[in-house]
């Protein structure tokens, strides 16, 4: 089955048309810089030029950064506030044509995870902890996810996690990855306190540079980088909309 993935992220939106039986991408990615500000006719006008870069007509699933309940945006951290109350997949079906399904874009990563990628044989209590603009997390308890998590917006050491821990945080205030990996940390040790997982599943962008940060994390918990790394969006945004076919 094919489908088109889509994940919008604070600085890039990025699309490919991927296989949900096998979970890998049949296409190259498409990314286009993510607008700003991230107004919804601009991030709508985006998505439109991702599905007619691959003249595309089918189904598609979007990866958001918000919380998403029945195709309705109910947050906006790291996207303009006019996105807050939208039903965003009816507004881009009406612009494409296309079936559309929103989803969490945390939310999408995990299922690709734990479809196919780092959880595929946990059947307790995983975190995935996405560090990119933000943080953005899922939760899943044998294989059930609980949704629209949003764990990157507690309070840690006084300030929101997200802007004390991002990725985007490490590269506006140039801090090496020992210093970052161990702000990382002390947002982990909180989430573990609080869920006592049986995995942590690291993801976004920088789960690529994983092996750069992993010793400064002393967790009882083990902790790995997302297996899909920065396709895991794309992959499990399509997933998620497998129940428009």
């Amino acid at each position: 089955m094919k489908i088109l993935g889509i994940d919008v992220g604070g600085s890039g939106i990025k699309g490919a048309i991927v296989n949900t039986k096998k979970g890998d991408l049949i296409t190259e990615r498409y990314r286009i810089p993510t607008p700003q500000p991230a107004t919804p006719n601009a991030v709508i006008n985006t998505i439109t030029k991702i599905i007619k870069h691959f003249d595309w007509h089918g189904p598609v699933g979007v990866g958001f950064p918000a919380a998403v309940v029945d195709e309705v945006v109910r947050t906006a951290s790291n996207i303009d506030e006019a996105w807050i109350g939208i039903n965003a997949a009816n507004k881009i079906e009406k612009v494409t044509g296309c079936p559309t399904h929103l989803v969490n874009d945390v939310d999408a990563a995990g299922f690709a995870e734990m479809k196919f990628g780092a959880g595929k044989k946990e059947k307790g209590i995983v975190l995935i902890a996405a560090f990119g603009t933000g943080i953005g997390t899922a939760i899943f308890n044998k294989k059930k996810l609980l949704p629209n998590t949003e764990l990157g917006h507690i309070l840690l050491n006084g300030m929101v996690a997200e802007h004390y821990a991002a990725n985007s945080i490490r590269e506006r205030e140039e801090l090496t990855f020992e210093e970052w990996g161990k702000r990382v940390n002390e947002y982990l040790s909180h989430m573990e306190k609080l869920f006592y997982p049986n995995l942590i599943i690291i993801g976004g962008g920088v789960s690529k540079k994983f092996d750069q940060f992993v010793n400064y994390l002393d967790l009882e918990t083990p902790v790995v980088p997302a297996k899909n790394r920065n396709h895991a969006g794309i992959i499990g945004a399509a997933l998620a909309a497998k129940s428009l076919n």
